[in-house]
């Protein structure tokens, strides 16, 4: 959910994640038949459009069920709580994945790990095909969860290596941000205007993942798996030293821009529903799409502005859109929760890329997947577990007052990181590595 785009005087190809040949061979001597080798002479605009297809399918099923939830509730019975419970769930097996797997990318090659984010998401599609109840609806959560998470440090690093020279900073954004956002638009219009709207959706990402999985066949290997080969075993929340000093800024910006998609794609549909009024299934899932949109663009704005600046600058636009997004609430406004939706999305986009250029910048090749694994689980903790705060409030307070209190907890986090960021955009913490 991020590309990493250099700083300010930062072109090197070895520092943004793809070395040269003759570099590479420096560290890792290789044989004519070596498939990073192979991988590195081939990249290319075709075989990076391939890498981002798979990338954006797999992440498509993550958001496929947002506009569905609702539906999910009349038939299955239960109440807001439980849908935040069951996003939440999702992120569970993100963070699990990660935690455990961050790294296999790195010692097991690109294509086997993707692989197996693909089959996950395909069985978590089968879970929901079969419309079992709330414990079918749990499984197909977390085998997603556990796609995602396996996809978010292999299919970035992945598709990084693969993009041409002068696409690397955008290369990851477009097809992780417009996977996400397809998800809940496809899953919306398929429910609202075709038949079968808890089956048509899933039967359709299927037919995706399959494409996916013959184009992950085809791709060539982009990662030097060291040899002999190591052991795999958990590798827990392990940061490189080098990595360490531009981390916590980074993961702050990550959880407080996670947490508004989290508000946005577990419970916006309950808002637009119960306080809007508004049951329109394509509209519901349009709306999520513009908070993925949104933040394409606040990504490719980063580019321009350096992540010294980015950062305060993209929390200042996370506390303006919950501004807005809570002010719709108050007033019944939908133009208001679709500009909060754009002006929060933006300000992720800003504070999020920069961050996870500065963080992958530092990290070394050997250990990218596993770093870039690491930031994921801070912003899937952000994901997660505020929105299950927003469902316990609302038992209580109701969805609206639930939402409002968010909405101000997201403007205090996000003021006060700005202004840390603002205070410390001087400091070396947030250079990039020379």
């Amino acid at each position: 959910m991020w590309s990493a785009t250099p700083g300010p005087g930062s072109g090197s190809r070895e520092r943004w994640g793809v070395r040269s040949r003759r570099s590479a061979g420096a560290a890792h001597p290789a044989s004519a038949g070596d498939p990073a080798g192979d991988a590195t002479a081939g990249r290319g605009p075709l075989r990076y459009a391939a890498a981002a297809f798979v990338f954006a399918v797999g992440m498509a099923g993550t958001t496929l069920p947002t506009p569905l939830y609702g539906l999910y509730r009349q038939e299955l019975g239960f109440g807001e709580l439980m849908v935040t419970v069951v996003f939440a769930v999702y992120a569970v097996g993100v963070i699990a994945a990660l935690l455990v797997a961050g790294d296999y990318s790195d010692k097991l090659g690109r294509r086997p790990v993707l692989l197996a984010a693909l089959l996950l998401s395909a069985a978590s599609a089968g879970c929901f095909l079969s419309e079992g109840g709330l414990p079918l609806l749990f499984c197909g959560r977390l085998l997603s969860g556990f796609a995602a998470g396996l996809l978010s440090g292999a299919a970035t690093a992945a598709v990084l290596e693969l993009a041409p020279g002068g696409s690397r900073g955008f290369a990851a954004t477009a097809a992780n941000m417009g996977g996400l956002g397809c998800g809940p638009l496809l899953a919306g219009v398929l429910a609202q205007y075709a038949p079968r709207p808890l089956t048509l959706p899933f039967a359709t990402h299927l037919v995706l993942l399959g494409a996916a999985g013959a184009l992950t066949l085809a791709l060539p290997e982009t990662a030097r798996p060291p040899r002999p080969r190591p052991r795999l075993r958990p590798r827990g929340m392990e940061v490189p030293r080098q990595v360490r000093p531009v981390f916590v800024p980074a993961a702050l910006a990550c959880f407080t821009g996670f947490a508004v998609f989290g508000l946005f794609t577990a419970v916006s549909p309950g808002f637009m529903s119960g306080t809007l009024h508004i049951d329109n299934l394509a509209v519901s899932g349009a709306v999520v799409f513009s908070v993925f949109c949104a933040s394409l663009l606040g990504q490719a704005a980063s580019a321009r502005t350096g992540a010294p600046v980015a950062l305060p600058l993209g929390c200042l636009g996370l506390v303006v859109g919950m501004v807005q997004v809570g002010l719709s609430l108050v007033l019944g406004s939908l133009a208001l929760l679709v500009t909060g939706a754009v002006t929060g999305g933006i300000g992720q986009g800003l504070a999020f890329r920069s961050a996870m250029a500065t963080v992958s910048g530092r990290a070394p090749e050997e250990h990218r997947g596993g770093t870039i694994s690491a930031l994921f689980v801070v912003a899937y903790l952000g994901i997660s577990l505020p929105v299950v705060g927003v469902g316990a409030l609302s038992t209580g307070l109701g969805l609206r007052n639930a939402g409002l209190v968010f909405s101000a907890c997201v403007v205090v986090l996000a003021s006060g990181a700005g202004a840390w960021l603002w205070r410390t955009r001087k400091g070396t913490a947030l250079a990039p590595a020379d």
